[in-house]
């Protein structure tokens, strides 16, 4: 009788105090596992149904002030500084940099939570929210079953309940002097020595904390708890955070109720596949229309051209030095653009068998593509049967971007049956793929960089700014010529490609992508971005198109490297 007493007791106690274990699982992933949010019970007796804890927010491109941080969470900015040690409410922040939050932790039902009431003010998505605006802080399931109104896709103007996870010290933990959980986003990095050494505890009070195994690995976009016994001071000396992925755009919160929430996830993967972080580059959402056109145009400020990111840039005359207005809000008249078509020079097949020395062999730049001298300037000659040709015209009377080549004339065939000829410009670098293949004169990582920032820039365009959009469907360096002021520029030429084969290397995954990298860089490029670059490229190819990162998503991870 007494053993079941005290089983009684036992069981009593584990259903009326908070349960703190560590999810493993990403912020986007769908199953909720213990620790996906910590549970507790609203007894009118259980005088820990709420507490003051706090939260670790990291500064970002979207909140890079004390100010911002404390207009999201709805927190007091003096108060603010006084937890996070920081003077002014309007210096901006190295992104990364952590700022602690104080929060009420309330029993809501079976959990504990701090909720917010959150207005969107673009369209997004649930992850979007949960995992980029409150970096993880929240599982986006979570966010979800908040909502059960909500779709995974949100509406500008959708008013959103996000509980944010937070947790109070149960028995155990005050009987060892606990006094407060702090909620801690893990990001690539962190592990729990570090986490340990940053808030002065010790790994066995982390792991008991958090029900963690003897040896305990924890993984990107989950968050944990830390057990202080007083108020959270944070050691910046062991390594600073690394800025929060590429986000979502920022959010509004509006009326304040309690909060917390999460972000999202990534996985390492081997040579062949390289699909390590592949969730952290291709965090969903849009950036706000207005904030990206800021970023493009500063990172475009440079050209003496519009902005290739408008869509309705017009084509700068370099004889005029005109350029055109840009516009977000419609592309040039279809009734307009048309008109181009009727406007390309026409040469005669003398014409273009003089500048291509009768089509031979040593012109030849392609699969029926040839270089051509005319009036000693540069072009190419694109041989096609004749409806294609009218295909090609009709899409090249669409385009009209600074990063897709200029179709200047056309040479027709004397039936229906017999080839035409399309000229293009030729940029006076000549073809990417013979750039990269020159050893004595290797290209430098930052123009690398810049020539695919300048590639995907033009598929935008492609997939966004005109009607129908276009899809390539062929893009390869033999496709891609660059300017004399090493610009890039995406041609519609289709050519023989001769497979390469790869060596599924031994080794680590940095050891994998050095013997990856071309070896003309040597050592003069940046590691992170090359990995960077290997993963979005394997996100590209995926099988299912639905785990492809969209055209936004790969601008936003090259913007930060040009």
């Amino acid at each position: 009788m007494f053993l079941q007493w005290i089983l009684v007791i036992l069981v009593t106690l584990n259903s009326v105090h908070s349960q703190q274990y560590y999810d493993p699982s990403d912020c986007s992933a769908d199953a909720i596992y213990p620790g996906s949010r910590y549970t507790c019970s609203n007894s009118s007796n259980d005088d820990q149904s709420s507490c003051s804890t706090y939260l670790v927010y990291r500064a970002n491109q979207h909140f890079r002030t004390v100010s911002d941080v404390s207009q999201l969470l709805q927190v007091d900015p003096d108060v603010l500084l006084r937890s996070s040690n920081l003077t002014s409410p309007f210096t901006i922040l190295e992104p990364g940099t952590e700022v602690v939050v104080p929060k009420t932790c309330s029993c809501t039902g079976e959990f504990f939570q701090a909720d917010f009431s959150y207005v969107v003010p673009e369209n997004t998505t649930i992850s979007g929210v949960a995992c980029a605006a409150f970096e993880g802080l929240l599982k986006s399931r979570t966010l979800l079953e908040e909502n059960t109104a909500s779709k995974n896709d949100v509406m500008a103007g959708t008013k959103l309940r996000v509980p944010l996870r937070c947790a109070c010290p149960n028995i155990s933990t005050s009987d060892s002097g606990v006094q407060y959980l702090v909620t801690y986003p893990v990001v690539e990095g962190d592990g729990p020595t570090k986490i340990c050494q940053k808030f002065g505890i010790s790994t066995e009070e982390l792991r008991a904390a958090n029900h963690l195994e003897t040896r305990p690995t924890i993984y990107p976009n989950t968050t944990i708890l830390i057990p202080l016994k007083g108020r959270p001071v944070i050691n910046f000396s062991a390594a600073t955070s690394p800025p929060p992925t590429p986000g979502f755009v920022p959010t509004i919160t509006v009326q304040k109720a309690t909060g917390p929430k999460l972000r999202n996830l990534y996985i390492a993967g081997s040579v062949v596949g390289f699909s390590l972080v592949v969730a952290v580059l291709v965090a969903s959402g849009l950036y706000v229309k207005t904030l990206r056109k800021q970023k493009f145009d500063k990172l475009q400020s440079f050209n003496t051209r519009s902005s290739p990111l408008s869509c309705s840039t017009p084509r700068s005359s370099p004889r005029s030095g005109l350029t055109g207005r840009s516009s977000t809000a419609s592309c040039l008249s279809p009734d307009l653009l048309v008109g181009i078509k009727f406007s390309l020079k026409n040469y005669s097949l003398e014409d273009l068998r003089g500048a291509t020395r009768d089509f031979s062999e040593e012109t030849k730049i392609g699969d029926h593509t040839y270089k051509a001298l005319i009036d000693n300037v540069g072009f190419m000659i694109q041989q096609m049967k004749f409806e294609d040709t009218r295909q090609v015209i009709d899409i090249h009377s669409k385009i009209n971007h600074i990063n897709i080549v200029n179709l200047i004339g056309v040479c027709y065939g004397e039936n229906d049956f017999a080839w035409s000829y399309l000229v293009f410009e030729l940029p006076s670098n000549g073809c990417l793929r013979d750039l990269l293949s020159d050893s004595s004169s290797p290209l430098p990582w930052i123009k690398r960089t810049q020539i695919a920032f300048d590639i995907v820039t033009g598929l935008h365009y492609l997939h966004n700014c005109i009607f129908p959009s276009y899809a390539h469907m062929n893009v390869s360096s033999r496709n891609i010529f660059i300017t004399s002021n090493w610009r890039a520029k995406l041609t519609s030429i289709r050519v023989n490609s001769s497979g390469a084969s790869s060596k599924g290397n031994e080794g680590g995954c940095f050891e994998q992508l050095r013997s990856f990298m071309d070896p003309c860089l040597k050592e003069d490029y940046s590691l992170a971005e090359a990995l960077c670059l290997a993963v979005l490229a394997a996100a590209c190819v995926q099988d299912d198109p639905l785990h492809r990162p969209s055209v936004d998503d790969i601008l936003k991870v090259l913007v930060r490297m040009v």
